[in-house]
């Protein structure tokens, strides 16, 4: 089949994926790995702009990061995966596109204050930290991505790739970058196990590597409608976290959830147990395939050495071409 264009997308490493990850992003990348030439890179160079001070589990990271791709369905026959710092053209474009990038352009993205107020514990007044969109720029363009899949929150961010691209190639009157349109993903948003965001950084998470135990246990502990004290009690479904899971995965079975538990005619612990056995349904064929993949870690070597050549040889092309319009190609 004829596919459509080039994709390319990273994530960063920063410990076990989960669920809320696999619905924000992962689902796209397998859906379209069918559909487009897709690259997508474990962005450890990115994990480094906020813990550039604690690098201890970084292989861990990937190597869990890796497992969890390839468990939850990301096919290298169908994709490229490989890792960020293993094709070093990605920090010299980075570098290149620093030297004529204009810091109110860095100083003007959403995330940066946001980012900086969230995080006050750690030190990330760095050069590193604000040039990140820059980095994510150079991580597109390298490839002539045609699209890119993002939410809405996160067109800021193409739109400095854009600006990037029309910049170099005004500057050196050349045209060695496209401008990567949008493709817009609506996420899938799942709130944690208390109610709040999931985060691993709040420990409420239902992790791909949870074993079918760990995911029941997980899910009886949710948090349900605070203003419920009995189970004949009229329930508030929008209120309730373990409703929010039961729209994703009991889709047959919501609106008789919903009707049923408004009305007072199900208790949380049965509502819970329902949705139990919905969620192990759908996570233990990712748990039984990671298991596997766990004994396969040569397998993986191959696959990311696979992936780091072909990224590298896309990347090197690229990569002569700009020393060329920058005319910096001595040699």
């Amino acid at each position: 089949m004829q596919k459509k264009g080039i994709i390319v997308s990273g994530m960063r490493p920063t410990g076990a994926l989960h669920l809320g990850n696999y619905l924000g992003a992962l689902e796209n990348w397998i859906r379209l790995q069918d559909e487009y030439e897709c690259y997508y890179f474990v962005a450890d160079y990115h994990a480094l702009t906020t813990g550039y001070d604690n690098t201890d589990d970084f292989k861990n990271n990937i190597t869990n990061a890796l497992i969890d791709w390839l468990a939850a369905g990301l096919d290298p026959e169908k994709c490229t995966i490989f890792i960020q710092s293993n094709v070093r053209e990605h920090a010299e474009l980075n570098l290149l596109f620093s030297m004529n990038l204009p810091l109110s352009w860095l100083y003007r993205c959403p995330t940066y204050k946001d980012q900086i107020n969230q995080l006050k514990d750690k030190n990330i007044s760095t050069y590193g930290f604000l040039g990140y969109p820059c980095l994510m720029s150079a991580d597109i363009l390298l490839y002539k991505a045609a699209y890119v899949p993002v939410g809405e929150d996160q067109l800021p961010h193409l739109e400095l790739t854009r600006e990037i691209a029309r910049r170099f190639n005004f500057l050196y009157n050349c045209e060695v970058f496209p401008e990567p349109q949008p493709l817009l993903t609506k996420a899938k948003v799942l709130p944690g196990l208390d109610g709040r965001k999931m985060s691993k950084s709040y420990n409420n998470t239902i992790a791909l590597s949870d074993s079918p135990d760990v995911v029941r246990k997980k899910v009886m502990s949710m948090v349900t409608d605070p203003q419920r004290i009995h189970k004949t009690d009229p329930g508030h479904p929008e209120v309730c976290s373990v409703f929010a899971y039961h729209k994703l995965f009991s889709p047959e079975e919501v609106d008789e959830i919903e009707h049923v538990c408004r009305n007072g005619e199900i208790g949380c612990v049965a509502c819970k147990k329902k949705l139990a056995e919905n969620i192990e349904k759908f996570m233990t064929p990712i748990y039984e395939r990671r298991q596997d993949w766990l004994k396969r870690t040569g397998d993986i070597m191959d696959i990311i050495k696979k992936g780091n050549e072909k990224a590298s040889s896309i990347a090197s092309k690229t990569m002569a071409e700009v020393r060329k319009a920058m005319k910096i190609d001595w040699i």
